[in-house]
């Protein structure tokens, strides 16, 4: 397998802020702008750069395009306890699902309420497609491999200690002081020592610095990009 590069995702990162920009600018030239900066989330594709290389990466070690599906209506998979969850990159070869990948991200200026709703999301979605594998819901599939990736904007809001309310009982102390960038690295690596996702992907993103070579940052080795793709393509490659 080819060295996968350090900044493997620094055109999607970049291609995520602009995407994001004129989503934002297109919400303003209507005349309404959605709160908390939602004009620019709505609007999706801010994670297609993501995508398009996951999808690229896996070519180069022999999965057909035609087995990689990440548009809308193609990347549908059953569920548990829903019909239907739709993931971003949906790999299937024969009748075989061989993995599934979650792309999200996190701006500012909601960290907190947001926060909740993206570990409910992805647990949710983890929890639902193992319990449809284990009934049966995926035919013929060995076990997949599930992948989440979270793109989290660095700035102030998100790297100060954020306080916790304790009225009945202490939270874990990893908790205490933690800023939201670390509840969200801690979170990636429970996803993955809990056996919901088998890798995980954190990064944080300055707007300000899109257009650097290196545009952002990956706090946690074991949540690295190139870590995360290396094992994505030791699975699909082998099978």
């Amino acid at each position: 397998m080819d060295q996968i590069e350090s900044q493997v995702f620094s055109d999607a990162v970049r291609e995520f802020w602009q995407v994001r920009n004129r989503q934002a600018g297109a919400q303003i030239q209507r005349g309404g702008s959605d709160q908390g900066g939602r004009g620019a989330v709505t609007g999706g594709q801010q994670m297609n750069g993501f995508a398009q290389k996951i999808s690229e990466l896996m070519g180069r070690v022999g999965v057909k395009e035609s087995d990689i599906h990440s548009r809308r209506g193609l990347a549908d998979l059953p569920g548990f306890y829903r019909p239907t969850k739709e993931w971003d990159i949906v790999v299937v070869v024969n009748g075989e699902l061989l993995a599934a990948v979650e792309l999200k991200s996190q701006v500012g200026p909601s960290f907190g309420n947001n926060f909740n709703n993206r570990t409910e999301e992805a647990m949710g979605s983890a929890l639902d497609l193992w319990t449809a594998y284990r009934e049966g819901a995926l035919r013929a599939s060995s076990t997949p491999w599930l992948g989440y990736l979270l793109v989290l904007e660095d700035c102030p809001q998100s790297q100060r200690a954020v306080a916790v309310r304790e009225p009945q009982f202490p939270v874990l102390d990893e908790f205490r002081n933690a800023s939201y960038a670390v509840r969200y690295e801690l979170f990636c690596r429970k996803l993955v020592r809990e056996r919901q996702y088998s890798a995980a992907c954190f990064i944080v993103a300055d707007s300000q610095q899109a257009d650097r070579t290196v545009n952002y940052a990956e706090p946690a080795e074991d949540l690295s990009a190139t870590l995360f793709i290396s094992q994505l393509l030791r699975h699909v490659r082998d099978r």
